[in-house]
Protein backbone atom coordinates (compact mmCIF):
# COMPACT_ATOMS: atom_id res chain seq x y z
CA UNK A 1 0.00 0.00 0.00
CA UNK A 2 1.79 3.64 -0.97
CA UNK A 3 1.79 6.24 1.70
CA UNK A 4 -1.22 8.22 -0.06
CA UNK A 5 -3.39 4.94 0.53
CA UNK A 6 -2.13 4.87 4.29
CA UNK A 7 -3.44 8.15 5.38
CA UNK A 8 -6.41 7.81 7.69
CA UNK A 9 -8.89 9.41 4.65
CA UNK A 10 -12.44 9.33 6.89
CA UNK A 11 -15.37 8.83 4.33
CA UNK A 12 -18.00 10.37 6.44
CA UNK A 13 -16.31 13.77 6.60
CA UNK A 14 -14.76 12.86 3.07
CA UNK A 15 -18.66 13.24 1.95
CA UNK A 16 -19.51 16.25 4.03
CA UNK A 17 -16.57 18.21 2.32
CA UNK A 18 -17.62 16.97 -1.21
CA UNK A 19 -21.53 17.97 -0.56
CA UNK A 20 -20.70 21.33 1.27
CA UNK A 21 -21.68 24.41 -0.40
CA UNK A 22 -21.55 27.97 -0.06
CA UNK A 23 -23.90 30.14 -1.88
CA UNK A 24 -21.57 33.24 -1.90
CA UNK A 25 -19.12 30.91 -4.46
CA UNK A 26 -19.73 31.62 -7.77
CA UNK A 27 -16.54 30.73 -9.62
CA UNK A 28 -17.64 27.69 -11.06
CA UNK A 29 -19.64 29.76 -12.83
CA UNK A 30 -16.92 30.63 -14.81
CA UNK A 31 -14.60 28.28 -14.47
CA UNK A 32 -16.36 25.31 -14.78
CA UNK A 33 -14.75 21.86 -13.07
CA UNK A 34 -13.10 19.53 -15.31
CA UNK A 35 -12.08 16.12 -13.56
CA UNK A 36 -8.72 14.66 -14.27
CA UNK A 37 -7.05 11.23 -13.90
CA UNK A 38 -3.64 12.42 -14.12
CA UNK A 39 -2.22 15.62 -12.71
CA UNK A 40 0.14 16.89 -15.92
CA UNK A 41 -3.10 17.68 -17.81
CA UNK A 42 -2.98 18.81 -21.47
CA UNK A 43 -5.71 21.61 -22.62
CA UNK A 44 -6.36 22.34 -26.40
CA UNK A 45 -7.16 25.92 -27.77
CA UNK A 46 -9.84 26.55 -29.59
CA UNK A 47 -9.03 27.35 -33.37
CA UNK A 48 -11.74 28.88 -36.22
CA UNK A 49 -11.78 25.82 -38.63
CA UNK A 50 -15.22 24.84 -38.57
CA UNK A 51 -15.47 29.28 -39.31
CA UNK A 52 -13.86 28.87 -42.62
CA UNK A 53 -16.00 29.54 -46.03
CA UNK A 54 -14.65 26.84 -48.14
CA UNK A 55 -14.54 26.07 -52.02
CA UNK A 56 -16.76 23.15 -51.75
CA UNK A 57 -17.83 22.97 -55.31
CA UNK A 58 -16.46 19.93 -57.08
CA UNK A 59 -16.63 18.94 -60.97
CA UNK A 60 -17.10 15.67 -62.70
CA UNK A 61 -13.99 13.58 -61.90
CA UNK A 62 -12.09 16.42 -60.35
CA UNK A 63 -10.36 15.80 -57.39
CA UNK A 64 -12.36 16.44 -53.80
CA UNK A 65 -11.76 19.82 -51.79
CA UNK A 66 -9.41 18.90 -48.91
CA UNK A 67 -9.45 20.91 -45.69
CA UNK A 68 -5.70 22.12 -45.10
CA UNK A 69 -5.90 21.11 -41.26
CA UNK A 70 -4.96 23.98 -38.84
CA UNK A 71 -4.03 21.78 -35.55
CA UNK A 72 -4.52 22.96 -32.38
CA UNK A 73 -2.44 24.83 -29.91
CA UNK A 74 -1.79 22.67 -26.94
CA UNK A 75 -1.23 24.27 -23.04
CA UNK A 76 0.52 21.67 -20.56
CA UNK A 77 -0.38 22.62 -16.95
CA UNK A 78 0.54 21.25 -13.68
CA UNK A 79 -2.40 20.43 -10.87
CA UNK A 80 -1.22 21.75 -7.59
CA UNK A 81 -2.19 20.51 -4.15
CA UNK A 82 -4.06 22.45 -1.73
CA UNK A 83 -4.42 21.64 2.17
CA UNK A 84 -5.62 23.15 4.77
CA UNK A 85 -6.13 21.32 8.59
CA UNK A 86 -8.04 22.43 11.84
CA UNK A 87 -6.61 20.89 15.41
CA UNK A 88 -8.68 19.22 17.83
CA UNK A 89 -7.46 19.03 21.24
CA UNK A 90 -8.28 15.54 22.79
CA UNK A 91 -9.96 18.13 26.42
CA UNK A 92 -11.76 19.92 23.16
CA UNK A 93 -13.49 16.52 22.11
CA UNK A 94 -14.49 15.12 25.33
CA UNK A 95 -16.30 18.53 26.22
CA UNK A 96 -18.30 18.76 22.86
CA UNK A 97 -19.98 16.07 20.75
CA UNK A 98 -17.31 14.38 18.78
CA UNK A 99 -18.77 14.02 15.43
CA UNK A 100 -20.16 17.41 15.70
CA UNK A 101 -16.88 19.03 16.24
CA UNK A 102 -15.68 16.89 13.16
CA UNK A 103 -18.10 18.45 10.75
CA UNK A 104 -17.53 21.74 12.08
CA UNK A 105 -13.56 21.56 11.12
CA UNK A 106 -14.74 19.87 8.02
CA UNK A 107 -16.91 22.55 6.96
CA UNK A 108 -14.24 25.16 8.13
CA UNK A 109 -11.38 23.71 6.14
CA UNK A 110 -13.77 23.29 3.10
CA UNK A 111 -14.59 26.40 3.19
CA UNK A 112 -10.86 27.89 3.45
CA UNK A 113 -9.84 25.76 0.27
CA UNK A 114 -13.28 26.86 -1.81
CA UNK A 115 -12.08 30.76 -0.93
CA UNK A 116 -8.75 30.35 -2.25
CA UNK A 117 -10.33 28.57 -5.59
CA UNK A 118 -12.60 31.86 -5.37
CA UNK A 119 -9.65 34.42 -4.85
CA UNK A 120 -7.38 32.62 -7.36
CA UNK A 121 -10.80 32.33 -10.38
CA UNK A 122 -11.97 35.78 -9.85
CA UNK A 123 -7.86 37.13 -9.34
CA UNK A 124 -7.63 35.56 -12.86
CA UNK A 125 -11.30 36.71 -14.58
CA UNK A 126 -10.66 40.73 -13.14
CA UNK A 127 -7.01 40.95 -14.26
CA UNK A 128 -6.91 43.24 -17.34
CA UNK A 129 -3.60 41.94 -18.48
CA UNK A 130 -5.15 38.47 -19.41
CA UNK A 131 -7.70 40.01 -22.11
CA UNK A 132 -6.64 41.21 -25.69
CA UNK A 133 -7.46 44.96 -26.29
CA UNK A 134 -10.41 44.41 -28.28
CA UNK A 135 -11.75 42.49 -25.41
CA UNK A 136 -11.92 44.78 -22.08
CA UNK A 137 -12.68 48.28 -21.40
CA UNK A 138 -12.70 50.62 -18.20
CA UNK A 139 -15.30 53.04 -17.80
CA UNK A 140 -15.45 56.10 -17.28
CA UNK A 141 -17.58 59.79 -16.37
CA UNK A 142 -20.83 59.55 -17.93
CA UNK A 143 -20.32 55.64 -19.22
CA UNK A 144 -20.71 54.54 -15.40
CA UNK A 145 -23.22 52.39 -14.58
CA UNK A 146 -23.95 54.80 -11.38
CA UNK A 147 -24.41 58.34 -13.63
CA UNK A 148 -27.98 58.63 -14.85
CA UNK A 149 -27.00 58.93 -18.28
CA UNK A 150 -24.75 55.84 -18.86
CA UNK A 151 -26.29 53.20 -21.30
CA UNK A 152 -25.51 49.67 -19.42
CA UNK A 153 -27.19 47.91 -22.35
CA UNK A 154 -25.12 49.08 -24.91
CA UNK A 155 -21.87 48.80 -22.98
CA UNK A 156 -22.84 44.65 -22.85
CA UNK A 157 -23.70 44.64 -26.74
CA UNK A 158 -20.45 45.98 -27.70
CA UNK A 159 -19.04 43.32 -25.39
CA UNK A 160 -21.24 40.85 -26.81
CA UNK A 161 -19.99 41.96 -29.82
CA UNK A 162 -16.59 41.83 -29.42
CA UNK A 163 -16.73 37.78 -28.06
CA UNK A 164 -19.11 36.57 -31.20
CA UNK A 165 -16.11 38.14 -33.30
CA UNK A 166 -13.67 36.44 -31.76
CA UNK A 167 -15.27 32.69 -31.57
CA UNK A 168 -18.14 32.77 -33.26
CA UNK A 169 -20.38 32.19 -30.52
CA UNK A 170 -22.40 34.45 -27.96
CA UNK A 171 -21.10 34.92 -24.24
CA UNK A 172 -24.00 33.09 -22.50
CA UNK A 173 -22.27 34.30 -18.70
CA UNK A 174 -22.14 37.63 -17.15
CA UNK A 175 -20.82 37.70 -13.56
CA UNK A 176 -20.89 40.82 -11.82
CA UNK A 177 -19.71 41.91 -8.14
CA UNK A 178 -21.87 42.87 -5.33
CA UNK A 179 -21.45 46.83 -5.71
CA UNK A 180 -22.29 46.82 -9.64
CA UNK A 181 -25.26 45.02 -9.05
CA UNK A 182 -26.59 47.34 -6.40
CA UNK A 183 -25.69 50.29 -8.83
CA UNK A 184 -27.79 48.20 -12.04
CA UNK A 185 -30.68 47.66 -9.64
CA UNK A 186 -31.40 51.29 -9.96
CA UNK A 187 -30.00 52.05 -12.88
CA UNK A 188 -32.05 54.87 -14.61
CA UNK A 189 -31.49 53.73 -18.10
CA UNK A 190 -32.60 50.24 -17.46
CA UNK A 191 -35.76 51.12 -14.68
CA UNK A 192 -36.57 53.28 -18.08
CA UNK A 193 -37.10 49.84 -19.76
CA UNK A 194 -39.77 48.42 -17.68
CA UNK A 195 -43.32 49.24 -18.55
CA UNK A 196 -46.27 49.94 -16.34
CA UNK A 197 -44.00 49.21 -13.41
CA UNK A 198 -44.38 51.40 -9.96
CA UNK A 199 -41.45 49.57 -8.01
CA UNK A 200 -39.45 50.42 -10.88
CA UNK A 201 -36.38 47.76 -9.15
CA UNK A 202 -34.63 45.41 -11.42
CA UNK A 203 -34.46 41.75 -10.93
CA UNK A 204 -31.47 39.53 -12.35
CA UNK A 205 -34.35 38.12 -14.49
CA UNK A 206 -35.40 40.91 -16.22
CA UNK A 207 -31.38 41.90 -16.52
CA UNK A 208 -31.10 38.21 -18.54
CA UNK A 209 -34.01 39.89 -20.99
CA UNK A 210 -32.34 43.60 -21.29
CA UNK A 211 -28.49 42.30 -21.83
CA UNK A 212 -29.88 38.72 -23.40
CA UNK A 213 -27.58 36.59 -21.22
CA UNK A 214 -28.15 33.11 -19.99
CA UNK A 215 -26.81 32.92 -16.62
CA UNK A 216 -26.20 36.36 -14.79
CA UNK A 217 -24.56 35.68 -11.27
CA UNK A 218 -23.55 37.79 -8.54
CA UNK A 219 -20.29 37.52 -7.00
CA UNK A 220 -20.84 38.03 -3.15
CA UNK A 221 -17.58 36.32 -1.67
CA UNK A 222 -15.92 38.38 1.08
CA UNK A 223 -12.36 37.88 2.46
CA UNK A 224 -10.05 39.40 5.32
CA UNK A 225 -7.25 40.84 4.07
CA UNK A 226 -3.41 41.56 5.55
CA UNK A 227 -5.19 44.60 7.44
CA UNK A 228 -7.92 42.13 9.00
CA UNK A 229 -10.73 44.47 7.04
CA UNK A 230 -13.40 42.53 4.94
CA UNK A 231 -12.80 42.86 1.05
CA UNK A 232 -15.31 41.42 -1.89
CA UNK A 233 -13.33 38.98 -3.80
CA UNK A 234 -15.74 39.94 -6.83
CA UNK A 235 -15.17 43.91 -7.55
CA UNK A 236 -16.34 47.22 -9.45
CA UNK A 237 -16.12 44.48 -12.33
CA UNK A 238 -18.57 42.42 -15.16
CA UNK A 239 -17.10 39.49 -16.99
CA UNK A 240 -19.09 38.39 -19.80
CA UNK A 241 -17.70 34.79 -21.20
CA UNK A 242 -18.89 31.78 -23.19
CA UNK A 243 -19.05 29.02 -20.61
CA UNK A 244 -19.76 25.62 -22.51
CA UNK A 245 -21.94 23.22 -21.11
CA UNK A 246 -20.05 20.10 -19.81
CA UNK A 247 -22.22 17.39 -20.30
CA UNK A 248 -21.99 18.37 -24.13
CA UNK A 249 -18.60 19.93 -24.65
CA UNK A 250 -15.58 18.85 -26.50
CA UNK A 251 -12.09 19.48 -25.99
CA UNK A 252 -12.23 21.64 -28.83
CA UNK A 253 -15.31 23.83 -28.05
CA UNK A 254 -14.57 27.73 -27.34
CA UNK A 255 -13.71 28.73 -23.84
CA UNK A 256 -12.85 31.06 -21.11
CA UNK A 257 -11.73 28.93 -18.37
CA UNK A 258 -11.88 25.69 -16.60
CA UNK A 259 -10.77 24.58 -13.36
CA UNK A 260 -9.15 21.23 -13.79
CA UNK A 261 -9.25 19.40 -11.01
CA UNK A 262 -7.89 15.44 -9.72
CA UNK A 263 -10.40 13.14 -10.17
CA UNK A 264 -11.93 12.38 -6.31
CA UNK A 265 -8.93 14.12 -4.66
CA UNK A 266 -10.72 15.87 -2.02
CA UNK A 267 -9.71 14.51 0.85
CA UNK A 268 -10.71 14.53 4.36
CA UNK A 269 -8.28 12.78 6.64
CA UNK A 270 -6.97 13.13 10.33
CA UNK A 271 -3.50 13.41 11.98
CA UNK A 272 -2.01 13.24 15.04
CA UNK A 273 1.11 15.09 16.85
CA UNK A 274 1.68 17.06 20.19
CA UNK A 275 1.92 13.07 21.86
CA UNK A 276 -1.35 12.35 20.14
CA UNK A 277 -3.10 15.17 22.11
CA UNK A 278 -3.91 17.28 19.14
CA UNK A 279 -5.88 15.68 16.33
CA UNK A 280 -6.08 17.40 13.17
CA UNK A 281 -8.83 17.28 9.93
CA UNK A 282 -7.35 17.92 6.84
CA UNK A 283 -8.67 18.59 3.64
CA UNK A 284 -6.77 17.95 0.89
CA UNK A 285 -7.32 19.25 -2.65
CA UNK A 286 -5.83 18.68 -6.01
CA UNK A 287 -6.57 21.41 -8.73
CA UNK A 288 -5.62 24.18 -11.36
CA UNK A 289 -8.12 27.23 -12.47
CA UNK A 290 -6.72 28.03 -16.05
CA UNK A 291 -8.04 30.89 -18.32
CA UNK A 292 -8.14 28.56 -21.71
CA UNK A 293 -9.41 31.44 -24.07
CA UNK A 294 -9.32 35.35 -22.83
CA UNK A 295 -11.00 36.04 -26.52
CA UNK A 296 -14.28 34.08 -25.14
CA UNK A 297 -14.64 36.74 -22.85
CA UNK A 298 -14.77 40.60 -21.76
CA UNK A 299 -13.55 42.47 -18.93
CA UNK A 300 -15.62 45.87 -18.29
CA UNK A 301 -13.40 47.43 -15.30
CA UNK A 302 -14.55 50.32 -13.06
CA UNK A 303 -18.35 50.04 -13.45
CA UNK A 304 -19.24 52.45 -10.95
CA UNK A 305 -17.90 55.82 -10.03
CA UNK A 306 -17.02 57.15 -6.80
CA UNK A 307 -19.85 58.58 -4.55
CA UNK A 308 -19.63 62.03 -4.96
CA UNK A 309 -17.81 61.62 -8.24
CA UNK A 310 -18.45 62.17 -11.71
CA UNK A 311 -19.67 58.57 -12.29
CA UNK A 312 -22.34 59.14 -9.34
CA UNK A 313 -24.34 62.30 -10.72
Amino acid sequence: MGRLEELRINAYLSEVARGYSNNSFIAESLFPVINSDLEKVDIFEFNKEAFQVYDTERAIRANSNVISPKGFKKHTTTLTEHDLAYPIDYREEEEARKIKLQVHATNVVTQGLLLKLETQCASLAQDPTKYPATNKIALSGTSQFTHKDSDPVGVIDDAKDAISRQIGQDPNTLVMGQEVWESLKRNESLKGLIANSTNKIVTLDLLKEFFEVENIVVGKAIYSNASDQFERVWGNNIILAYVPKLNARTEYDPAFAYTIRKKDALQIDEYEKEGNKVRYIRATDIYTPFLVGAEAGYLISNVNGTKGGNGGN
